[in-house]
């Protein structure tokens, strides 16, 4: 059996990840291919209770920066070794809502950590696990915030954050993606969202083209 496709999306809050991810699991169903969306932080029991902790829990506003990073590294550990790899030595497309990008731009850059210490946490987390696409889906910050405040629900611990960490948050993710092209594909998240969900599916024929033909 073929070794799957681990494929991460990355972006600020409200840049609409969780929608774009529902359309390429929807595509995903229609062609037969198995398929696995997860979250992060979270996507196993473990990781859920981290989860809370870091976005909702009353304990959690009070973390300093260095809690967090490991945080979220603990959750991606148990995550990479109890659900990714599993999923991809069975051949599924491990599709994740953020993955080690995140902590790369949201602790390494906005909450202004020593970027080699949140390299080295984040290659400790997932060893030999990186995504083989990562769709970075781009916004100003100033829409992205507006965004969030229009939201229904109350806003989480990082939703909250003031815009000029969603500026730096956005710069963070630029950054990353200039550093690593082949891996990074950057998109428009302000395009109609069946416009972009087309790009996303046109986009992943052509890079593992054969893979989707079973």
């Amino acid at each position: 059996m073929k070794r799957g496709l681990f494929v991460t999306f990355e972006g600020s809050e409200g840049c609409g990840k969780s929608t774009q991810i529902r359309h390429l699991s929807a595509w995903l169903d229609k062609t037969a291919q198995p398929c696995l969306t997860t979250r992060e932080p979270g996507g196993t029991a473990a990781g859920d209770r981290i989860r809370d902790l870091l976005q909702h829990a009353p304990e959690g506003h009070a973390l300093v920066p260095e809690a967090e990073l490991f945080l979220f590294a603990a959750s991606r550990a148990q995550h990479v070794r109890e659900v990714i790899r599993p999923a991809l030595a069975r051949g599924e497309v491990v599709i994740s809502d953020r993955f080690h990008d995140s902590t790369t731009v949201y602790q390494g850059v906005a909450r202004q950590l020593e970027p080699q210490m949140a390299r080295t946490v984040n290659g400790f987390a997932i060893g030999d696990t990186l995504p083989d696409v990562t769709f970075l889906l781009d916004m100003d910050a100033a829409e992205a915030h507006r965004r969030i405040a229009q939201r229904d629900q109350p806003a989480d611990r990082m939703e909250s954050e003031p815009l000029a960490f969603y500026q730096a948050v956005r710069q963070g993710y630029l950054r990353a993606a200039a550093d690593e092209p082949a891996r990074f594909v950057v998109l428009d998240a302000a395009r109609p969202e069946e416009q972009l969900a087309a790009q996303i599916r046109d986009i992943l024929n052509e890079k593992f083209h054969g893979f989707f033909a079973r």
